[in-house]
């Protein structure tokens, strides 16, 4: 698995909320995990590009 990076974000309390529940009832085991696979998805769709499930090349994160 890639070294992973802390970062932070602003977001609306829905969406945290939103977040929670989807935790809560176990979808995802946390938000981090939430975060990570919407980021995932928007990568791969703007970039037109695979990313794998653990890991986004240094490129992108760069």
């Amino acid at each position: 698995m890639t070294k992973m990076r802390i970062i932070s974000v602003q977001v609306p309390q829905s969406f945290i909320n939103a977040m929670d529940q989807l935790v809560r009832r176990g979808i995802y085991p946390s938000r981090s995990e939430i975060i990570r696979t919407a980021l995932r998805e928007f990568l791969k769709r703007e970039m037109n590009i695979e990313l794998p499930e653990d890991e986004v090349p240094g490129y992108v994160i760069k």
